[in-house]
């Protein structure tokens, strides 16, 4: 997994990238939230759920029938107003999705563990990409302060911060040429 830290920064860039107007407080939150909310799975753990158990750590909660699943829940709880209807739902609903499917995507991009189970629950396949540049944090607060941590902080920063930052900085420069 990448670190919360990543996951919820990329949320919010997507966030940023999404919206042209104010969104409230709740979409910046829920975004972070949805983000991270994937890595929820090692409770499991405790509970004597193996890795690469179906409900293990990067299968069904990292799939795309969860993050679509997700994305209506949050969507229809969150954004029931009505100047959230019609064509802006369905635009939450693809947003929330992009969000919470982007852990998955991210954990793919890493150097460890099982590989993700996009398919789930239809296939428990795990999938890597090719290119595996981030290296895997420790599962643990204690394990993630040693020089593994600082390794997975350098690799995050400059293969997601740094990304991140060039399409906040690109997206302000294409919205300020558009006024």
């Amino acid at each position: 997994m990448s670190t919360v830290m990543a996951h919820a920064a990329t949320a919010l860039v997507l966030g940023r990238v999404f919206t042209k107007r104010c969104m409230p407080a709740r979409f910046w939150w829920l975004s972070a939230l949805c983000a991270c909310l994937p890595d929820a799975d090692v409770i499991g753990f405790a509970f004597g759920v193996h890795y690469g158990d179906l409900l293990g750590h990067r299968g069904l909660t990292h799939s795309l029938a969860f993050a679509l699943a997700v994305s209506v829940i949050v969507v229809g709880l969150g954004f029931r107003s009505p100047e959230y209807s019609g064509g802006r739902r369905l635009a939450l609903v693809a947003y929330f999705f992009v969000v919470t499917a982007s852990h998955g995507v991210l954990d793919a991009f890493t150097n460890g563990g099982l590989g993700i189970a996009f398919f789930a629950p239809f296939d428990n396949s795990r999938y890597f990409f090719p290119w595996r540049p981030l290296q895997v944090p420790p599962i643990g607060v204690i394990a993630f302060f040693s020089s593994w941590g600082l390794r997975v902080l350098r690799s995050e920063l400059i293969w997601i911060g740094i990304p991140c930052l060039s399409v906040l900085v690109l997206t302000w420069l294409a919205r300020r040429r558009l006024r």
